[in-house]
């Protein structure tokens, strides 16, 4: 079956809009596709810094012909509705439709619409440039002439060329054929920019992608990763070094060199002095290298060497090139040697003689009056904020309540140091190598640094319990303040991170074994941002608050691998005095529970009891099935114990739950499974004689309530 090239040939790609620009262009392309019935047998997108390309395979040559019924009015249906019907299905006239009967409806129109399907270069002709001229670049520029027009191609940078070719492998395939703002698409694209810039001309993805190798371009992005990344390693293994791998640091790099060609350089041990942090962030952030460490065996300390990438094969082998990107290292380290020297001196505005220049930056953070957020107050105030709910949370977490509100006090107060100002990403980081070097003790050190995580999925969660402490009550401060002045997350927008951050709190609640109630915290923690607000105003936003979280939680559980209903099943019967450790615990209950053939048999027998029930709260609205059950004297047998077993199994499971054992719970639920199979083998729920059916419905209704006292039953599949 035929197969698509197609490459666009720009100026440039930004190596951080490159993924995710392939990944728009295939599911573009093939939706549009797949949309106009062309199915198709497999795709991929690649990206370089100077192309995008496509490869579909398996495309059919055609479109499938179409045939349609299209229903119409009834035959004698008023004259606009017959006129709108004829204009719909491209019809002419009544007499090019035809007549079907129904037994119920009557008579009515159908027409028979019929459309041959196109040819497939056709489509791609039309889909092709549509896509392109819709192309979600977060941004995008006009060039040339045609910039002066407002409907002009918008694209990341100016446009060299386009390759769109379709054909089958055992014939020449065709060109498909459109034209954008005077570029004509063509099977000519352009190798290397430096080292083979010539034109090369291309038929299918089969000798295009080695038609590239031979012009210098490796294609395929996760190509470039693993050539940098084993070169690297070669290097390093070969001057007795490690490389200190950065992943995300390897995406960009393979994104801004089309052939990696992998050096290294040096700078003077003397920069060694530095913390290896800094030193690190100075290097990956200027000038996108990655640093080198020794092995194990000889320390593990930083190197003076480090790996850079060049996009060319040099003549001299790449020593100048390593060299001039030594010299610029060398600059940057240099001004990283001041700051890092600069932040350890007092500063003479706040120096309290004490010798102690974190405090003093916290001392200047105070004094600056440095704003968190204009409707939140000052980073001076959310310390104080931070420093009071750290010393409450403290004991719960196991931590010494001075410890955390020491760690609190000054976690902030590294964001006025200059290596920080320099280089956002070491915040917390050197928080702590400045109180380690003002004495300050470890545990506190620890928590300056650990107090932003974990900041993502990824991120390890804190085991320290005063680190514990101190990220909660950054975390929690921002939810509550946030939440106050109605700056929530919508949609797909979240700007002050607050997902994220709520799932942060579920990891340390859970490493800390911490059962921690939402709804209770925001009402504690709000009051320092409006104590005069009114109860109603406030319990409605707590509970606004604690929606947010299960939802997080929810999110949580299921990306562990959590059935989605029964985390449904639990969070339904959930009140805003449950906390988040009792949800989870809840859920891993109930799974364990429903693998169990007792716990598949009550389920069955509970859906059996809920579908009578539910049926006939539908036909008696005013009925009160939730009363008491009453055994009478001639109750059958079964029954009778049924109502035994309900009676004693919604007792113990109340008692396990409220004890927070949830297992015995699910235990004391498991008796009922023989008492309920005998019920419905042995007696006839809807007896003829109403106050049999109405006691024998209170029963089924005390079943229901005696399994909901662990989970909703009814949410559950199955």
């Amino acid at each position: 079956m035929p197969d698509l090239l197609f490459e666009i040939f720009s100026e440039e790609i930004p190596a951080r809009m490159q993924g995710q620009a392939a990944e728009d262009l295939k599911k573009l392309v093939t939706q549009a596709l797949v949309d106009r019935g062309l199915t198709y047998e497999g795709a991929a997108a690649f990206a370089t810094p100077r192309r995008l390309a496509l490869h579909i395979a398996g495309l059919p040559a055609r479109q499938p012909d179409l045939r349609e019924e299209k229903k119409g009015p009834r035959v004698g249906a008023p004259d606009a509705a017959v006129q709108g019907f004829l204009k719909s299905a491209g019809l002419a006239s009544l007499d090019q439709a035809t007549i079907e009967k129904d037994p119920k409806k009557g008579e009515f129109y159908v027409a028979i619409i019929e459309r041959p399907g196109r040819a497939t270069l056709d489509v791609l002709a039309d889909v092709l440039p549509a896509v392109m001229r819709s192309f979600p670049w977060p941004k995008s520029m006009r060039w040339g002439a045609a910039s002066a027009r407002s409907d002009a191609l918008r694209w990341v940078r100016p446009l060299h060329s386009i390759v769109a070719t379709f054909g089958p492998e055992t014939e020449e395939p065709e060109i498909v054929r459109f034209s954008l703002d005077g570029i004509e698409s063509g099977d000519t694209t352009y190798g290397h920019r430096f080292m083979a810039p010539g034109a090369i001309k291309v038929r299918r993805f089969d000798d295009y992608v080695p038609a590239l190798e031979k012009a210098k371009v490796v294609l395929d992005p996760a190509r470039r990763r693993e050539i940098i990344l084993h070169d690297a390693r070669d290097l390093a293994f070969a001057q007795g070094l490690e490389l200190v791998e950065d992943d995300a640091l390897l995406t960009e790099v393979a994104g801004l060199v089309e052939w990696p060609v992998v050096l290294m350089g040096s700078f003077d041990e003397a920069f060694l002095d530095i913390p290896a942090e800094v030193i690190r962030a100075t290097i990956r952030a200027n000038q996108k290298c990655f640093v080198l460490r020794h092995r194990a065996e000889a320390g593990g300390a930083l190197s003076n060497k480090f790996i850079l990438v060049s996009n060319i094969e040099a003549t001299d082998g790449g020593k100048a090139i390593a060299a001039g990107n030594g010299r610029v290292v060398r600059a940057r380290l240099s001004d990283a040697l001041y700051f890092w020297e600069t932040d350890r001196k007092p500063l003479p505005d706040y120096d309290d003689g004490k010798g102690k220049p974190l405090d003093q930056r916290l001392a200047k953070l105070r004094a600056m009056k440095v704003v968190f957020h204009e409707k939140l107050g000052t980073q001076g105030e959310r310390v104080e904020r931070i420093t009071a709910l750290a010393r409450e949370l403290a004991p719960r977490a196991g931590a010494d309540p001075d410890k955390a509100a020491r760690a609190a006090q000054l976690a902030k107060a590294d964001l006025m140091t200059e290596v920080v100002g320099e280089f956002p990403e070491t915040q917390g980081l050197m928080g702590r190598r400045y109180a380690e070097l003002q004495g300050e003790d470890a545990d506190v050190a620890i928590a300056i640094e650990e107090h932003y995580k974990p900041q993502g999925p990824g991120d390890r969660v804190p085991t320290n319990p005063v680190s514990i402490a101190v990220a909660l009550a950054d975390k929690l401060d921002t939810l509550v303040g946030f939440w106050w002045i109605n700056e929530k997350p919508t949609g797909s927008k979240d700007p002050y991170a607050l997902r994220r951050a709520s799932l942060g709190v579920i990891r340390l609640a859970r490493a800390a074994n911490l059962d921690l109630l939402p709804r209770e915290m925001y009402l504690s923690h709000v009051k320092v941002y409006a104590p005069e607000a009114t109860h109603p105003e406030v319990a409605s936003a707590a509970d606004d608050f604690q929606s947010f979280f299960e939802d997080r939680l929810e999110v949580q559980l299921r990306e562990e691998g959590n059935r989605h209903d029964l985390v449904q099943a639990v969070l339904h019967l959930s009140s805003t005095t449950v906390g988040l450790l009792t949800i989870i615990e809840r859920v891993e209950a109930l799974g364990a529970f429903l693998e169990t053939e007792d716990g598949k048999n009550l389920h069955a027998g509970y859906k059996r009891a809920a579908n009578i029930l539910r049926a006939e709260e539908k036909k008696d609205k005013t009925a009160k099935f939730d009363e008491v059950y009453v055994a009478a004297t001639d109750t059958p047998e079964a029954e009778r114990v049924l109502a035994d077993a309900v009676r004693n199994a919604a007792q113990t499971a109340a008692d396990n739950v409220a004890k927070k054992d949830f297992a015995g719970a699910m235990t004391a639920l498991a008796q009922l499974r023989a008492p309920v199979d005998k019920f419905f083998d042995d007696v006839t729920v809807n007896d003829e004689d109403p106050s049999k059916r109405l006691n024998r419905l209170r029963l089924l209704s005390a079943l229901r309530g005696a399994v909901h006292t662990v989970a909703d039953f009814s949410k559950i599949g199955g």
